[in-house]
């Protein structure tokens, strides 16, 4: 049985807390635990869904249904899996923060409402997308070499999701398992177990990696994309033998340079700014 097509989740930074959202029926939607979580200033998910499930019952005895009847999408979570959601777009949110006291509630409805207006005009101009990232990594102290290579390896990475899309593999669940292949493969980790050396949780591996990682991440994913065109693989299971093929390229090139240098490639330091909770890591310059 095939896997639903699943919405993409983004993280977006809002006075450095996470939150997700997806973009959904042309409009962007986020999650409701996420907001709640900036808006009560809370790091721990399970007081933050408390809070929620407590505001919903009262909202609904006052009868805002408004507020209350949120969506359901799937959402990815801290261990890599998607699961069921409640998430609001733009307007519901705005009716959400006016029932929760808080100082950050003006700031994140301006905020909010730059996101919207930001997401129109990306689609019209998608090179706006790219500038902002940009800017965003430089805010974050990334060097222009990093961020070069960043970029280049999110292009490598764009066209090969584009060509499994284009060959009946399925966005969600099994995009996630090829990615985890050509990972482990190249690696010797899983994505989850190389976020964990990092001290992550729901932040994107990716921005965490340094210059070698990125560049042996981007062989493994060009490489599993020549062989799958090369060998024309459609659908999910077939594109397996790619990405171990494409994963285990990178794994020799890795293991002749760690050779050469007595260094290890794949590294625990992150990015994470001073007193993130979690690990502590080494942070990279």
């Amino acid at each position: 049985m095939s896997t639903p097509s699943l919405p993409p989740t983004h993280l977006v930074l809002f006075h450095d807390k996470e939150m997700r959202k997806t973009w959904h029926n042309e409009q962007w939607y986020f999650s409701v635990i996420d907001i709640i979580a900036v808006l009560t200033d809370q790091s721990d998910f399970k007081k933050s869904q408390s809070y929620w499930t407590t505001l919903k019952s009262r909202l609904k005895k006052e009868g805002n249904e408004s507020v209350t009847n949120c969506d359901k999408l799937k959402l990815q979570s801290t261990d890599g899996k998607f699961y069921k959601t409640d998430v609001a777009n733009i307007e519901t949110l705005f009716r959400l923060i006016q029932s929760v006291p808080s100082p950050k509630a003006e700031p994140l409805k301006l905020w909010l409402a730059k996101v919207g207006t930001e997401r129109i005009a990306e689609i019209q101009d998608p090179s706006q997308g790219i500038d902002r990232a940009r800017e965003l990594w430089k805010k974050h102290g990334r060097s222009e070499k990093w961020i070069q290579q960043r970029m280049m390896g999110q292009e490598t990475r764009n066209k090969l999701t584009d060509y499994w899309n284009d060959h009946d593999v399925k966005k969600g669940e099994e995009f996630a398992i090829l990615t985890n292949i050509i990972h482990e493969e190249w690696s010797g980790l899983t994505v989850k177990g190389h976020k964990n050396i990092k001290g992550l949780q729901s932040q994107n591996l990716r921005d965490h990696m340094n210059e070698a990682e990125l560049i042996f991440t981007a062989l493994a994913e060009f490489s599993t994309r020549q062989i799958a065109e090369t060998l024309q693989t459609e659908g999910f299971e077939k594109n397996k033998l790619p990405a171990r093929k494409g994963g285990q390229i990178a794994k020799d090139a890795r293991r002749a340079l760690e050779t050469k240098t007595g260094k290890s490639v794949v590294s625990g330091d992150n990015f994470l700014p001073p007193g993130t909770p979690g690990k502590r890591r080494k942070r990279l310059s």
